[in-house]
C-alpha cells in the first residue's frame, strides 16, 4: 500500500480507482480520453479527477489529482487534466454543487443513442425505467467540451431530478450523490441503452411502459435500499482479488 500519509480523502481515492478499472473492463472507456470527477469538499468545488493521458485501467487512487473548480491556474500545473476534462468537470462542480460524483464516457451502445434524430430513451423495460423522466438530451452539439461548450452543457443538469445527460453526436454524461450511485446509473445506463438499440434493431413494436408504472419503477429504484453501494462493493472485492494495485 503506498504511503497515504500526503493524500487525503482515502477512501473516496479508491472508490474512483475503482470505477475507473472497472469501466476499463467492460469496455466503457476510450483510448486515454473520457473522465470522471467526484467533489471532496462541501460546496463541490474541489474536486478528484483523473490525469491527462492516463488510461482507465491504469488509474490508482494516488494517481487522482485534486484540483479547484474556481482556480483558472488548473491548466498551468504540470499535471493539468485534459482541457475538456477542465472545461466539463470544471463548469459542473462551479454550476450544480448537487452533482458531487460525474462520469463521461463514450461507451458505444450510449454513443449509439446519442447519435440518433431522437436520442431518448423510452421506458421499454425494468432497467431503462430507472432513467424515466430523468434524461436530459442535449440536441447542440458545438464540439469539443472546452469550456464554452461544457458551460452549455452543464446548464442542462441544473434540475436536482435529472441524473443523466445524453450528449448527442458525443456520449454520455451520468451524474449521483457518490461514486457508487453515479457508476451504478452509468452501468445501467449502458446495459438500458443497449436493450432499446437491439429492441430497435429487431424491426418490431416496442412494448411501451405505461407512464405510471414507468414512475413507479423509477422511484422503486431510487429507494432500493443498498443496491448501489453493494455493486461497488463487490466490484472492489474482485478488484483486491485479482488487482489490488488499483488502491495504492
Amino acid at each position: 500500500m503506498k504511503d497515504q500519509s500526503n493524500l487525503t480523502h482515502w477512501t473516496e481515492r479508491t472508490d474512483l480507482a475503482a470505477a475507473f478499472r472497472w469501466t476499463a473492463r467492460l469496455n466503457m472507456h476510450e483510448a486515454v480520453a473520457n473522465h470522471f470527477s467526484l467533489a471532496v469538499n462541501d460546496d463541490g468545488s474541489r474536486f478528484l479527477i483523473n490525469p491527462a493521458g492516463r488510461h482507465f485501467a491504469r488509474i490508482t487512487a494516488s494517481s487522482l489529482i485534486e484540483i479547484d473548480a474556481h482556480d483558472p491556474t488548473t491548466m498551468d500545473r504540470p499535471d493539468a487534466p485534459d482541457p475538456t476534462a477542465w472545461g466539463l468537470h470544471g463548469s459542473l462542480h462551479r454550476a450544480c454543487p448537487h452533482a458531487r460524483c460525474a462520469m463521461h464516457v463514450h461507451s458505444i451502445h450510449a454513443t449509439v443513442l446519442a447519435s440518433l434524430a431522437d436520442s431518448r430513451l423510452p421506458a421499454i423495460d425494468q432497467n431503462t425505467a430507472m432513467f424515466h423522466n430523468r434524461v436530459v438530451v442535449d440536441e447542440h452539439y458545438g464540439g469539443m467540451a472546452f469550456s464554452d461548450e461544457a458551460a452549455r452543457c452543464v446548464q442542462l443538469l441544473a434540475d436536482p431530478k435529472i441524473t443523466t445527460l445524453i450528449m448527442g453526436n458525443h456520449g454520455v454524461l451520468v451524474i449521483g450523490r457518490s461514486v457508487a450511485e453515479a457508476f451504478n446509473r452509468l452501468y445501467y445506463f449502458e446495459r438500458a441503452a443497449e436493450t432499446y438499440i437491439l429492441a430497435l434493431q429487431t424491426g418490431r413494436p416496442l412494448r411501451h411502459l405505461p407512464e405510471d408504472v414507468a414512475d413507479k419503477t423509477a422511484r422503486e429504484w431510487e429507494d432500493f435500499p443498498g443496491f448501489a453501494e453493494d455493486h461497488l462493493r463487490e466490484i472492489k472485492a474482485v478488484l483486491v482479488a485479482d488487482s489490488p494495485d488499483y488502491a495504492t
